[in-house]
């Protein structure tokens, strides 16, 4: 039975996150050595969460966090002006609203349900993800004011304003301040270089666990930017193609929550920046998939289960229950054909089964198995 969220002991709360993809080219003499280009032709820049963090510690992941009234407030009408009229702030049409499970309640941080003098939540959501890969990073994507939307091509993060470290501690404490220093100076946040990917949401592990509502972003911009971990939530950071991160990942040297490794294993398609940047444009009309994986407990690890696979169930019953089996991962492969399922022996052992077409003009990832020689 699909249908609206019951009242239960999960909390959730909305997020963005930004993925971004930094073209990589061969190093010139006078500039300081850097690793070879990739085979993909482009690197993801990944932030390892500090361990005394309550929510992934000690996870490597893309610049993110929970979205804030401020990044709705209407005082942002003022910096975007004139670009601030419809459609969308000069992101053109909205791509269609898909219904899909579960239907959460809406929660929109400070602002009241009719409250128009508020941002879109298309708009918001990319402000938010802006200020996190300042807070988290100190990469600035942002643009001069005063300009149309730039043209479609990869962009650029700004250079780091003076006091950076200042201005970082400022918005910590009131993301308010984030928009003071777009208004400082003279920029606002680069919402068109964003583009919709995916959204995810939190599956349910333990109770009173915190659950997330995520929208993923891609960006593709020029040139890695100077990145400057906050060494509060995140302590290090590094920018590895997909193919290097999986193995990092594979050989303990970084870990993966599920969704990162799944939009990681997905970006492996791309074999340049400008194929990823393209593909980006062609489908900004069709939106994204919404997903809320399904649990599955087994007598020899866990399997997630995604919208498609033929185990999937839309019942309301699993927002707050896992599922659980006798049997092993291999004897459940073995009874199926219609996967879509991250299938997890452990820590570093994550499988990808897909047999499902992918819908609105996305991809998915190749089926993806590790050997187990390999670990």
């Amino acid at each position: 039975m699909s249908g609206p969220l019951r009242p239960g002991p999960s909390s959730w709360r909305r997020a963005a996150t930004v993925v971004l993809a930094a073209g990589w080219t061969l190093p010139v003499p006078a500039a300081p050595p850097r690793p070879p280009p990739p085979a993909e032709g482009f690197r993801l820049l990944l932030l390892l969460r500090s361990a005394r963090q309550g929510f992934l510690p000690g996870a490597h992941v893309f610049p993110g966090g929970v979205l804030d009234a401020a990044d709705r407030s209407a005082d942002w009408l003022r910096l975007f002006a004139p670009h601030h009229r419809p459609p969308r702030f000069g992101l053109g049409p909205a791509p269609p609203r898909r219904t899909t499970f579960p239907v959460l309640p809406e929660a929109r941080p400070g602002a009241p349900d009719g409250d128009e003098a508020a941002l879109p939540d298309d708009v918001a959501f990319r402000i938010c993800a802006i200020r996190e890969a300042f807070e988290e990073a100190g990469v600035l994507l942002l643009r001069p004011r005063g300009p149309g939307p730039a043209a479609p091509e990869p962009g650029r993060a700004l250079a780091p304003p003076p006091a950076l470290a200042d201005w970082r501690a400022r918005v910590r404490r009131d993301p308010q301040h984030f928009l003071r220093l777009c208004a400082h100076l003279d920029c606002t946040p680069d919402i068109w270089a964003l583009h919709e990917w995916s959204a995810w949401l939190t599956p349910f592990t333990q109770r009173r666990g915190r659950r997330f509502e995520t929208t993923f972003f891609l960006c593709c911009l020029c040139e890695p930017p100077p990145v400057f971990p906050d060494l509060v939530e995140v302590v290090d950071c590094q920018w590895s193609s997909p193919s290097e991160a999986t193995e990092s990942f594979i050989s303990k040297e970084i870990w993966l929550a599920p969704p990162q490794f799944y939009e990681i294993r997905r970006l492996e398609h791309f074999a340049s920046l400008s194929d990823l940047h393209k593909f980006c444009l062609d489908r900004e009309l069709e939106g994204v998939e919404r997903w809320l994986p399904i649990t599955l407990l087994t007598a020899d690890g866990i399997i997630q289960l995604l919208p498609g696979d033929e185990m999937y169930l839309e019942d309301s019953n699993f927002l707050e229950n896992l599922m659980s089996t006798e049997k092993k991962n291999e004897e459940i492969m073995k009874e199926g054909k219609k996967f879509h399922r991250v299938v997890m022996y452990n820590r570093h052992d994550y499988n990808i089964h897909v047999t499902v077409q992918s819908k609105y003009k996305h991809v998915y990832p190749k089926n993806y198995v590790v050997s187990k020689s390999r670990l």
